[in-house]
């Protein structure tokens, strides 16, 4: 094992990392790389790319706030109900994009059961059903999925979370908000931030959920770079440009919560010596 144990992981790394990214490289590099040029000055680039950036580091942000919560509540449950709570928190993750967003059109839609309680209440029933077809609406469904990606995730963390220096700083008279934002709060804040950066890499990569919700109401990259693929598009060149931007982007955001675990982890080590 410790002599070909990561081959199968490198060998995976090829196929479905390496081998298309050296596909997609002489695509958009082609005439000195003129198709970036011409993304750049694309109407639909900045508002697709704006719209990408909003869309994921809201939903990531949102989930990571609420899984945080749902994953210090389960580390307070006694172990049966915690059982109950965690598979239950699971069953999102079985769902694909379609079925989340046909629920969502059923419950938040122009003619949802929430926007005809809302209309009944006197709210504007187009105003209240448009908004699900919005950035914010898309952010909501893509919540609905990653933050159990989050709470589960997160689960260890508060799980083995020394407790020792909250209970100290009640001791010394620090109030329950004090104390916890003293001394839990800097001790999970990497990890929380590490995987609200994951789940929002994941957000901003995702196309089936947006498609089956907004179709091409709303205007994303990935979306965007659907449309240069699909039956009616034939620019590859351009497709090849956006998903290189699109993956420097989420490389980007990924990295900065590997940075954050990476500084916390060398804090650590350098605490214990």
């Amino acid at each position: 094992m410790r002599r070909f144990g990561a081959w199968p992981a490198w060998a995976f790394m090829a196929l479905f990392l390496a081998v298309p990214l050296a596909a997609l490289l002489p695509e958009a590099l082609a005439d000195h790389g003129a198709v970036f040029g011409r993304l750049l000055h694309h109407p639909l680039f900045a508002g697709a790319l704006r719209n990408t950036l909003l869309l994921g580091l809201g939903s990531g942000a949102v989930s990571a706030v609420v899984g945080s919560c749902l994953a210090l509540e389960l580390a307070r449950q006694p172990e049966g109900r915690r059982r109950w709570l965690m598979a239950m928190l699971g069953l999102p993750l079985a769902f694909s994009g379609l079925v989340i967003a046909y629920g969502f059109i059923l419950a938040f839609g122009r003619a949802g059961l929430v926007t005809q309680l809302a209309a009944r209440l006197g709210a504007d029933p187009a105003v209240v059903g448009g908004w699900i077809y919005s950035v914010g609406g898309l952010g909501l469904a893509y919540a609905y999925y990653l933050v159990p990606r989050v709470a589960l995730s997160l689960y260890p963390v508060f799980a083995h979370l020394d407790l020792r220096p909250l209970a100290a700083a009640r001791t010394l008279g620090a109030t329950p908000l004090r104390a916890f934002w003293d001394t839990v709060v800097p001790e999970v804040a990497p990890s929380v931030l590490a995987s609200a950066c994951t789940v929002a890499a994941l957000a901003m990569g995702t196309y089936g959920t947006a498609l089956a919700l907004v179709g091409t109401q709303l205007n994303i990259l990935p979306l965007m770079l659907l449309a240069q693929v699909s039956d009616g598009g034939n620019d590859f060149s351009m497709a090849a440009a956006l998903s290189l931007v699109l993956m420097v982007v989420c490389v980007i955001v990924m990295g900065v919560g590997d940075v954050a675990t990476r500084q916390r982890e060398r804090d650590a080590s350098r605490n214990h010596r």
